[in-house]
């Protein structure tokens, strides 16, 4: 799956803006932030509404020293920050950029694709294209992504056709097409592209049938069947067209103009600090926005200060690892 890698020729060099985590100190449109009883996370938003998480629901991590060694990408399923998306929608290419090319130039890459436009890394890339499928923006099944019926077979027919003769789409959208593709790139040892999606998305796909799946349809879990669409579209990123691909860049980009921030946001819950943080993602990566502990009263402005500079180190060091990661994944292309 090379040309799902291959970016433009200077594309390493736009990798990394910055290597630094973005630590916001400013207003936030988070009013209150408290550790409740009974594993709850009460919320306060700007606009006065009240809230209340589980915490068994949410994404838990440990926090990781300077010296921590990481060898695959930290991924953090977290919300788009909003000085980033006012920043593309106020962008002259963004709205270039959401037109859909069907002429025949030469195929850019997936990645290549999105990356020019949005910027960021591996993970920012990953959000945006689940995000674009979690609000059906993105469609595996849209007209763009249908295979024109023909009859005609290659001499001697080749491995690509073998293997993708009797799909509709570009997609392997049916689940007994794309996990049978699943383990034949396995079996060759293909599945970079994978192997940084979290684990829980991939387990969901590999065990989801199709009646299963088409359940899912029918009952509009966006959420749910994004997750496993996410891991179609990377299986079968090696054989989109330049149509396809352009169709995916403009529903992404689309998806981010038209974004919405009326949502709870992201919280990340820290064990070995007993510590939650509302964190986002922009093209530098990850930041911390607000930060609460389970012990508050407890514990001294000093013990709160210190375990809030262990969080924020933290993120600093998954964004440089994440960012170094890609920028080695993406030189191994170019050997």
């Amino acid at each position: 799956m090379k040309r799902f890698f291959t970016c433009l020729g200077v594309g390493i060099f736009l990798l990394v803006n910055n290597l630094n985590a973005q630590i916001i100190s400013g207003p936030s449109f988070i009013k209150e932030m408290k550790w409740g009883v009974d594993y709850q996370i009460n919320l306060t938003l700007g606009n006065d509404s009240v809230y209340s998480v589980n915490l068994k629901d949410l994404t838990h991590s440990q926090t990781l020293g300077q010296d921590s060694a990481i060898e695959d990408f930290v991924y953090y399923p977290v919300m788009l920050a909003r000085d980033f998306v006012d920043k593309l929608k106020s962008s002259k290419d963004l709205s270039l950029d959401t037109s859909i090319n069907t002429g025949d130039s030469k195929p850019s890459s997936l990645w290549g694709a999105l990356h020019t436009s949005i910027g960021g890394g591996w993970i920012h890339f990953i959000n945006c294209l689940q995000y674009s499928l979690e609000k059906n923006y993105l469609v595996l099944t849209a007209p763009l992504m249908e295979r024109p019926k023909s009859g005609w077979r290659p001499k001697p027919a080749t491995p690509t056709w073998k293997r993708t003769k009797d799909w509709k789409y570009y997609i392997p959208v049916d689940q007994k097409q794309a996990q049978k593709e699943y383990q034949l790139k396995k079996k060759e040892n293909n599945l970079a592209n994978l192997q940084d999606v979290p684990a829980d998305f991939i387990k969901l796909f590999e065990n989801t049938n199709n009646k299963e799946y088409n359940a899912l349809i029918r009952r509009h879990d966006y959420k749910t069947q994004s997750k496993i669409d996410l891991v179609k579209l990377l299986i079968g990123a090696n054989y989109l067209g330049n149509v396809q691909i352009s169709y995916i860049k403009s529903m992404v980009l689309k998806s981010i103009v038209q974004y919405s921030f009326n949502q709870l946001p992201t919280i990340i819950v820290f064990d070995d600090l007993e510590a939650a943080a509302a964190m986002s993602l922009n093209e530098n990566g990850y930041y911390v926005d607000k930060v609460v502990f389970k012990d508050e009263k407890q514990l001294t402005p000093e013990e709160k200060d210190e375990k809030q500079k262990a969080i924020e180190q933290s993120v600093r060091v998954i964004n440089k690892a994440n960012q170094k990661i890609l920028e080695e994944k993406l030189k191994k292309y170019y050997r």
